[in-house]
Order: C-alpha cells, then structure tokens, then sequence
C-alpha cells in the first residue's frame, strides 16, 4: 500500500476517538452508517458529473474525495484498505467476463 493510503487510514482510525466536533471524520462517525453511505452517493455522483464536463483536474479532485469516504466507510466496518488492494490483486489478469461468470453474474 503506498505511504498516503497508509498514513490516510491510520487518521481514519485515530478519529474513531476523536471528539466529534473537533474533527469532520469524527463526526461522520458519530452520525453512523447512513452519513457515511449519503456522503459516498454525493461524492459518487460529483464524480459523474466532473468526468461528464470533461475537466480531468476536477475528475480528479472528486474521484479522490470519493476513495477518502470509501475509505472512511471500510475503517467504520472494521475493514482495511489492503482487503480492497488483496481484491484487485485477485482479479488482476482475469477478463471481467471470466470474473462477473466467477461471482454467477451475467
């Protein structure tokens, strides 16, 4: 995993204490599932509309608000980025046909 994806999920977890009106990510927390889940559905579709305008620097800008709170929702599951990372490393070198026919998809 690189040093920010690294450095950005310890934060992730030290805010899980933090006082949540000293922190965003802490108040995210507390606000539970739904906050994080609206917040990802936001910043999907910022994502969207960003590659629709065709302005690859605000592409980028969302897409990586977009992996932040995806982030911050798999640190409030209990889960950690290098299960995503493993995932990928599975996948790679599959065609996604052969993949989505692995899961019983069509």
């Amino acid at each position: 995993m690189s040093d920010i994806l690294q450095q950005l999920t310890q934060v992730l977890e030290d805010r899980k204490q933090a006082d949540p009106d000293s922190s965003y990510v802490a108040g995210l927390y507390a606000k539970g599932l739904d906050a994080i889940l609206k917040k990802i559905g936001e910043e999907a579709t910022e994502t969207v509309m960003a590659a629709k305008d065709g302005d690859a620097r605000h592409l980028v800008y969302e897409i990586a608000d977009l992996w932040f709170h995806c982030m911050l929702l798999l640190a409030q599951q209990g889960l950690e980025v290098d299960a995503v990372l493993d995932e990928l490393g599975r996948r790679f070198g599959l065609s996604g046909l052969e993949e989505k026919a692995a899961r019983g998809e069509s």
